[in-house]
């Protein structure tokens, strides 16, 4: 028999698959240690030694009361950062401190948050096709993808995707990529990971930096994971959101806006203050450009799950287009319970979307609602932005 004809760069029809990528499953997890915000600032000033910056401590404790932030997991310890006093510094050579804590920690909390996933689906997890891991930390060859792969016990044969420092827009830009993947190969699975621990971040402070006191304000510790597939098998998976369309753009103008660079005392970030505003001009753009095709212009009847990246970034971003109160309460909790997980906080905005709407009877995991949004803000200025199609609810 002849085989099969490819026309230019066509696919066989028999590897497409039939419908659109769903998430089909969703796991979050966290390091153990919790710290409230209200002592954050007398414990940071006293591991990093600088209490004696009263003025300086004195703002910070400004920054957190304003962040919006209860509490916060992160790996780091006190006990920790007595054996690595030099990350308690503002600019000491410690980048190979930090990448021995990221290499050996990344890997073990994103098995936590990719168990829990793969036990909400049911599945066993031979049937795994593909592998996407993002993060800012560990930046080691073979990287975190290899090491969750050996420690998941998944298939040697699994196709692996390793994504490094794209920041607080990870966790939408993996969901793009495994959207692609699922509708274009028949019968896939995609295990979806973004895992953040901010052992590159942290440092003592600095007069000179005031973003980096912003960050350590912010900032946290976490792991979400999704499974993602098309064409469900309806008796044993229950999906949860569709993905209907993916986008990314750089804003205009944005060129600085956020960055972050690395040297031998770690990343070091820089965050202008027009940042809220300029996602706030632009958003709607990205909205219309979005929902446009789908007849949709009344951004208070979708769903949101939007990047905490910050209070200032949410309320620009509900004053400018007009947000009721209740949009944007399944991020806020997010932020206000987790803090700024990086790429990592739109999964978990996801899965207190579908769990509060589970809670409060609603008939569908998207609060009730058809249509819903996913942002992802981060450093460019980047946004991605993702169409989502909510699903019954079966309880």
């Amino acid at each position: 028999m002849a085989p099969t004809m490819i026309i230019g760069n066509q696919i066989p029809i028999q590897q497409r698959s039939e419908g659109e990528a769903m998430v089909l499953a969703i796991g979050t997890a966290n390091p153990p240690n919790v710290f409230y915000q209200t002592d954050y600032p007398d414990y940071y000033f006293r591991v990093t030694k600088s209490e004696h910056l009263t003025e300086l401590k004195n703002k910070f404790r400004r920054i957190c009361e304003k962040s919006m932030v209860r509490k916060r997991h992160m790996y780091m310890t006190e006990e920790i950062l007595n054996q690595y006093p030099n990350i308690c510094s503002y600019m000491e050579p410690s980048l190979t401190d930090r990448r021995q804590i990221d290499t050996v920690e990344i890997p073990k909390l994103a098995k936590e948050a990719c168990l829990r996933a793969i036990q909400e689906w049911g599945q066993p997890k031979s049937e795994i096709t593909h592998l996407i891991f993002a993060t800012t930390g560990s930046t080691d060859m073979p990287g975190a993808d290899y090491q969750l792969t050996k420690i998941l016990q998944l298939s040697p044969s699994v196709k692996r995707f390793m994504s490094y420092q794209l920041g607080c827009f990870a966790g939408a830009t993996i969901l793009r990529l495994a959207k692609d993947i699922a509708e274009n190969n028949r019968g896939a699975r995609i295990l979806v990971v973004c895992a953040e621990i901010n052992v590159v971040t942290f440092r003592g402070p600095s007069e000179s930096h005031i973003d980096d006191l912003i960050g350590r304000a912010l900032f946290a510790d976490g792991a979400g994971a999704v499974i993602v597939g098309s064409d469900p098998r309806l008796s044993i998976e229950k999906p949860l959101f569709q993905i209907v369309s993916t986008s990314q753009t750089i804003l205009p103008d944005s060129e600085g806006t956020i960055g972050g660079h690395i040297g031998e005392g770690g990343l070091t970030l820089h965050l202008l203050s027009s940042v809220p505003t300029m996602i706030a001009d632009n958003i709607e753009n990205s909205l219309t450009e979005a929902f446009g095709p789908l007849g949709i212009s009344d951004w208070n009847s979708l769903f949101w799950i939007a990047h905490p990246g910050g209070p200032a970034i949410l309320n620009h971003i509900q004053k400018k287009l007009g947000l009721k109160d209740d949009k944007l309460k399944a991020t806020r909790h997010v932020l206000q319970e987790y803090g700024n997980m990086s790429g990592a906080c739109v999964l978990f905005t996801m899965d207190e979307m579908r769990r509060k709407s589970a809670e409060d009877g609603k008939c569908t995991t998207g609060e009730g609602l058809n249509w819903g949004v996913l942002f992802g803000f981060g450093p460019g200025l980047t946004v991605e932005t993702i169409v989502l199609r909510s699903l019954p609810i079966n309880y």
